[in-house]
């Protein structure tokens, strides 16, 4: 038996890998339309590539997902984050969780990931074939029949591993599967601030979130509130908690092309009321000092604490103990409440994860 693999990235190979294993009397054959294979994983993580994550309960990691929880908490029971460490052990691959959960190789090079790839679908005998872009498929007899340019291929099974790419949902309309169609999830967001710009690269460990914009389905907006790290752009916001809101709010983002309004609580632990108590002890215990030398907390960093005084209005060079009731509550909402408007995704296409394709039912 033989079967033909469409696409050489991460997948493609692993199933290939794995499918030979299991079977070593079959012909296993990766089609890769690029002129050599895995180049998402060499460039993933930064190009340390993050292999996994350290979270080794399935119902716990399945909640992560947005869409597919349901199904995808069985076939994480059955292969999870714990069996991809054994697996890259057993190939000698040296891997490291950090504080964050992410894992990495501990060599901080992804061509570590490759490398082990490529030695295990040779031992596997399996057959690369670059820059071998698939244009047709059909069904021959009890198999397929792969076409590109300048030659074909019969085979008994075909694994689709084509990620998001145009060429493969094509295919996939071919062999008769229906599609849902594909939009961005996992994007930055564009917040037209200049100001705001002029932080890049101050970065928070909890922020919260909240997308004020109507036209939410149910799920939605149940999640339309996250909270987690932030990281502030050269055209926005970024970091962990924007990439989980935009994920939950993938569909209803792109219907309201990625206009709206988006709330921020820089601040969440604290709460809007402790930072009441806090700055009102502010203006009698360090009275003389001026807000911009004097920072309520030290969870704030200092370049943002003089972005939000701008904001209210308020100039640094004024003293804790001049401060007005009007200004303190100008302050707290900045800090609690700072409403943006978002014009848009981030600029540079980075996101790396679609929302669509075939339907879980297929």
């Amino acid at each position: 038996m033989h079967i033909a693999v469409v696409g050489g990235g991460a997948a493609g190979f692993f199933g290939a890998i794995q499918a030979a294993r299991q079977f070593p009397q079959l012909r296993i054959t990766i089609l890769e339309a690029l002129p050599q294979p895995l180049t998402k994983v060499r460039i993933s993580g930064g190009g340390r590539c993050n292999v996994t994550h350290h979270c080794f309960d399935p119902l716990l990691l399945s909640q992560h997902y947005p869409r597919g929880g349901q199904v995808l908490r069985g076939l994480l029971t059955r292969f999870q984050p714990r069996d991809v460490l054994a697996w890259f052990a057993q190939e000698g691959v040296a891997l490291k969780t950090e504080p964050d959960g992410r894992v990495f190789p501990c060599s901080d090079n992804s061509s570590t990931i490759t490398t082990a790839l490529l030695r295990a679908a040779q031992r596997a005998r399996i057959t690369i074939q670059n820059q071998h872009k698939i244009h047709t498929i059909r069904r021959q007899g009890d198999g397929f029949y792969l076409e590109w340019a300048g030659g074909g291929l019969a085979c008994d099974r075909v694994l689709l591993a084509t990620g998001s790419s145009p060429t493969g949902y094509a295919l996939a309309t071919q062999l008769g599967h229906r599609l849902i169609p594909p939009v961005p999830a996992l994007f930055t967001l564009q917040i037209p601030d200049p100001a705001l710009w002029a932080l890049a690269g101050v970065s928070l460990p909890q922020v919260r979130l909240k997308w004020l914009g109507a036209g939410l389905s149910r799920v939605e907006q149940k999640h339309r509130e996250q909270q987690g790290a932030l990281l502030i752009t050269h055209w926005g916001l970024s970091g962990p908690v924007v990439l989980r809101l935009s994920s939950w709010l993938a569909r209803s983002l792109h219907a309201c092309q990625y206009q709206g309004q988006l709330q921020v609580d820089w601040l969440p632990a604290w709460g809007r009321q402790t930072l009441y108590e806090r700055c009102q002890a502010l203006r009698t215990q360090v009275a003389a000092k001026t807000l911009g030398n004097y920072r309520p907390v030290r969870e704030l960093p200092q370049r943002l604490w003089h972005y939000l005084l701008a904001c209210a209005q308020i100039p640094q060079q004024r003293r804790w103990g001049e401060l007005s009731r009007r200004e303190l509550e100008q302050l707290l909402g900045q800090m609690t409440a700072k409403v943006y408007p978002v014009t848009g995704k981030g600029m540079f296409k980075e996101e790396f994860v679609t929302c669509g394709g075939v339907p879980w039912s297929e």
